[in-house]
């Protein structure tokens, strides 16, 4: 018998002073059952640091057809495509050819600066592709089947809180 997804219902409040997005989000994201909460949480983090009305959650682990988060418009062009840990240059380059904008979020700072050391020459013909590592120490620690979220957004960095915890995430640019 199969494991199922963990339905998480997210209601997340965003002020965006960066980029003056304001807005609040109810989020029901499904964590793959093979999903760690840190990757989970650094899905959420991708979200937050790219949100829009049009931003939303694909199948992620479960397609390799489809990034973990895209931005589409209403002809179905993909205008972000976002992915997140070490990604391999083939689905780089096929992210590349189908998206205006490309997004790559690192985490596990050791197998990102190993990946990084690899790749980061092959990385650099792509005029559309953006690549972050994200610092978020602890954030795992905040994940629940039900989160009420605070995210404050100044500076590129961001303050993350729910209830109990207050975390800052910060992102070191690669390319």
């Amino acid at each position: 018998m199969a494991i199922n997804a963990t339905i998480n219902k997210i209601t997340l409040n965003i002020a965006d002073m960066d980029r003056h997005y304001y807005q609040d989000h109810e989020l029901t994201v499904a964590q793959h059952p093979s999903e760690t909460d840190l990757r989970f949480m650094i899905r959420l983090v991708a979200f937050m640091a790219n949100a829009s009305e049009s931003l939303t959650f694909t199948k992620g682990l479960e397609s390799d057809e489809e990034p973990d988060l895209w931005q589409k418009t209403l002809t179905d062009e993909i205008e972000l495509w976002v992915d997140l840990g070490q990604i391999d240059e083939k689905r780089i380059r096929k992210a590349c050819g189908r998206s205006k904008q490309v997004t790559i979020y690192t985490y596990h700072q050791r197998k990102a600066d190993i990946w990084w050391q690899q790749h980061q020459e092959k990385c650099q013909r792509f005029n559309n592709l953006s690549i972050f590592h994200i610092n978020a120490e602890g954030i795992e620690a905040m994940v629940k089947r039900s989160m009420p979220l605070q995210c404050n957004i100044q500076d590129g960095e961001i303050y993350l809180s729910d209830d109990k915890n207050s975390i800052s995430i910060t992102f070191d640019r690669l390319k």
